[in-house]
């Protein structure tokens, strides 16, 4: 029969005997469903807001194109040359602290002084709505400011009061609805703060080495496209190779809000490709299960003559329809997800979404769905297709045992391989994605080899009294038996949500115990050379044996390594945050604390020749360097190049001053900079904080002060909501768990039914069996627990410890709420599903043994 027919013929007989509807494959659906709506919700949702971003990249940027400068403003030279091609808004932004005018009170904010010309698209929303002139004009002396609700709360304010910032005073007009161009800003620890750059200038905030942002936004012709905004880009970097400008375009305006959208997308993407993976055990029950209640037709159609391969060309061609009904049930979630969720994101990202459909995600979770599907079907098919008539006709179920023909074996890898390369290579970090994938493949594999072992261990325990609990373990390893399935399932899900609880749960400890315990207690920045010896008189005064450290500190940006521009060379995803803008740097004679030697030689405090530069390890090694090369640094407009001379181990978890480069004093001798300080009092009170940050503020103006625990609260709400969402993904995974578990069940029941009818034939009563069952349920649940337990906690430990490099410890509620949720899971549905078996009569069952 050539294989066009018998595709033909075998089509026929799955729509003739799928008109009985679905039974039995409910769970199959649902599982296909909602690992194919997961990954193809998350992917749709993540393209919804880079959409979003790239379509209002002029909004959100602020022009068509941005030159950004640290420390200084463009020089006259620079500023014509961009004048040249359109209109030009500029802008300036910093940190500093406001207070009331009577100094009772103050706090952190971001600066951001804007011209006329602000903003260049988009609107700045207010209320009242008021133009540039009346939000931020001087009258009688006193420049105009706006600010968004969150400061006029902080400081218990309204509209119309005044406060004060470096040494002006300046009156709050109006409340700030939206800012246009927030995103491309960055992520901000303070209430944002609005105000003219002439206000900016008579603050005497800016000073000589403060860490001044200044940004130029252009508005270009309508008709220039991105290849004209990268060739002015280039233009500018040949024409002021020394400007050291950070240059941005439309296309590119939030990078890090859009690297992180996806890169957390793709992580999210790996859990939903779990809980299908887990639901693919789900697929195999509901074959299995659907191929034993077929028993009759496939030993009817063996014994008519049909090959076997028909017959499973027949049952393949319904698994796929059953599981295109799956997919497409999961798709129609999964386009639906950027129209509800971008909603509901709005007030959290405060983005653009462009909710629509698109194809490439849902392409992308319909073949993920798919494959998952033949690799999970193909071996009950090929047990099938082996399995003769007669045996058909005499066996109770159908337990095949053994492995099916080498061809479905084969295909079965060459599938689970495909899978596994497309998970790796759809992601932008690789390496992350083989790990995920290699760590999901091994457990896969262990928790078979667990399932075997409890049953290993079950059928040579010795011989208890207890009726029931000798039930419960002859259950766990007689042929046929709901262990490996219970294991594989339940365990999958369980070590997913373990490992992701105590990841959360040590970050969480770190920042809210470890980091406040050991960070210091302030961070003082832009602390001018003229002021630093009265701010450490005064700081020692107030804080008594507190820990003062005080550094010199720059803002410069990596240019080149070896004279190599950095933005030629290929950078692995972890090295490349070093790259991305400007970093702080700073000079020293001798080593700084937290920090020790891992490769090279100090420099002697008298260096006087070529500049000589201490690049942080473990940074060093993600970025290729070594002992000898050259780094070319832009500060304050001019390229420096320094050789590495050492490697420093940095503890950077610490939080105390530490930088990626330490350059030899010599370096920057003569250039203009400020300070930056911390200051660490162990065992002080909220009170005695607030006293300092008071004084500090009072006699030192222009110096910012930054509370550690107030920026850890705003890190620990974030980790909050990225907790949030990640146990969102995980629970998808325990959902697809609960629901192969009920397959397992249901699966077992024909088997079930034939012990109970024959036990309570026997004698047996409903409480025995029933304590039998949940023994069984329980004993496979606690065992699945325990490897979940750790599993969980060895992938935590090392994505802690080895990636983050925190310390991990072994938090005990975590492993008690998992002991109890496998088993109420494993003895709550095993009950369900059992309670029914016993209520069968015994008659029918007894007439076909």
């Amino acid at each position: 029969m050539s294989l066009v027919r018998t595709l033909r013929l075998a089509t026929r007989f799955s729509l003739r005997e799928m008109r009985g509807g679905l039974s039995g494959f409910m769970i199959f659906l649902a599982c296909i469903a909602l690992g194919v709506a997961a990954i193809g919700g998350v992917n749709s949702l993540a393209r919804a807001i880079t959409s979003g971003v790239a379509n209002e990249g002029q909004v959100l940027l602020g022009g068509d194109i941005r030159f950004e400068l640290v420390h200084r403003e463009a020089t006259p030279e620079e500023r014509t040359f961009l004048e040249s091609y359109g209109a030009i808004a500029s802008s300036a932004k910093m940190r500093s602290m406001a207070r009331l005018p009577d100094g009772s009170d103050q706090t952190l904010v971001e600066v951001k002084a804007i011209d006329g010309l602000y903003p260049l698209y988009g609107a700045l929303d207010t209320s009242p709505q008021l133009d540039h002139e009346a939000l931020f004009s001087a009258r009688n002396g006193v420049h105009g400011a706006a600010a968004p609700a969150l400061l006029f709360e902080r400081l218990a304010l309204e509209p119309g009061a005044r406060l004060k910032l470096g040494n002006t005073e300046f009156e709050l007009r109006a409340v700030i609805e939206t800012e246009p161009d927030l995103v491309s800003d960055g992520f901000g620890f303070a209430p944002r703060l609005m105000i003219s750059l002439d206000g900016l200038r008579v603050s005497g905030l800016m000073q000589p080495g403060s860490l001044v942002e200044h940004a130029y936004k252009l508005r270009l012709p309508a008709a220039t496209g991105e290849a004209g905004i990268q060739a002015l880009a280039a233009q500018a970097r040949e024409a002021f190779p020394e400007a050291g400008w950070s240059i941005r375009s439309r296309a590119n305006a939030a990078p890090a809000l859009s690297s992180n959208i996806t890169r957390f997308s793709q992580f999210l993407t790996l859990v939903g490709l779990t809980a299908l993976v887990v639901g693919g055990v789900g697929v195999a029950n509901a074959v299995r299960a659907y191929l034993d209640g077929k028993r009759g037709v496939i030993a009817t159609l063996k014994s008519l003559g049909a090959s076997s391969g028909l017959v499973f060309t027949v049952y393949l061609v319904q698994i796929m329809i059953i599981a295109a009904l799956g997919i497409a049930a999961g798709l129609v979630i999964a386009v639906a997800v950027p129209f509800f969720a971008g909603a509901a994101l709005a007030t959290v990202l405060p983005v653009p979404t462009e909710a629509a459909i698109y194809p490439g995600a849902l392409a992308i979770a319909a073949l993920f769905g798919l494959l998952v599907t033949l690799a999970f079907a193909l071996l009950p098919l090929g047990r099938a297709r082996a399995v003769p008539a007669t045996a058909l006709f005499r066996e109770m179920g159908f337990e095949a045992r053994g492995l099916p023909a080498p061809a479905y074996l084969a295909a079965t890898l060459a599938i689970s391989a495909f899978l596994a390369g497309l998970a790796v290579w759809y992601s932008t970090d690789r390496l992350l994605a083989a790990l995920f994938v290699g760590a999901t493949i091994v457990t896969f594999i262990v928790l078979r080899l667990v399932g075997m072992l409890v049953q290993a261990l079950a059928r040579r325990s010795p011989r208890v009294r207890s009726t029931a609990l000798r039930l419960a373990i002859g259950n766990i390893h007689r042929p046929g038996a709901l262990t490996p399935s219970v294991v594989l399932a339940l365990g999958l899900g369980l070590t997913l949500l373990v490992a992701l609880a105590l990841i959360d749960g040590n970050l969480r400890r770190q920042i809210a115990g470890n980091l406040p315990e050991r960070a210091p207690n302030f961070f003082f920045v832009d602390i001018q050379n003229t002021e630093v010896d009265s701010f450490a008189e005064l700081v020692q005064a107030e804080a008594g044996d507190g820990k003062l450290i005080r550094v010199p500190m720059l803002r410069g940006r990596i240019m080149e390594f070896n004279g190599v521009d950095v933005q030629k060379i290929d950078v692995p995803p972890e090295g490349r945050w070093v790259l991305r803008g400007d970093r702080g740097i700073t000079y020293a004679k001798n080593i700084p604390e937290n920090s020790t030697l891992a490769e090279g030689d100090w420099w002697a405090p008298d260096h006087a020749g070529e500049p000589l530069v201490s690049f942080a390890a473990e940074e060093g090694r993600e970025l290729g360097l070594k002992l000898g090369d050259t780094i070319t640094v832009n500060v304050l407009g001019r390229n420096i190049t320094a050789r590495i001379a050492n490697f420093r181990n940095v503890e950077w978890e610490s939080l105390a001053i530490n930088f990626v480069m330490v350059f030899s004093p010599n370096t920057f001798a003569g250039a203009p900079h400020a300070w930056l300080a911390t200051l660490t009092t162990p065992d002080t009170s909220a009170q005695d904080e607030a006293r300092i940050l008071n004084a500090v503020t009072r006699a030192f103006p222009t110096v910012t002060t930054v509370r550690v625990k107030d920026a850890l609260d705003i890190v620990n709400r974030l980790v909050g909501q990225l907790a949030t969402a990640i146990r969102g993904a995980a629970a998808v995974a325990l959902i697809a768990s609960v629901l192969v578990l009920s397959g397992a069940l249901a699966a077992g029941n024909r088997a079930r039914i034939h012990d109970a009818v024959v036990l309570k034939t026997l004698g047996a009563t409903r409480r025995t069996l029933m304590t039998a069952f949940s023994l069984e349920y329980g004993l496979i649940g606690l065992s699945t627990a325990a490897f979940a337990l750790a599993a969980g906690g060895a992938a935590a430990w090392y994505v802690l410890s080895q990636i983050m490099g925190l310390p991990a410890i072994f938090m005990p509620e975590i492993a008690l709420s998992t002991i109890l949720i496998a088993l109420v899971l494993t003895v709550g549905f095993g009950l369900i599903g059992t309670w029914r078996v016993l209520g069968h009569k015994a008659a029918p069952v007894l007439r076909n043994l």
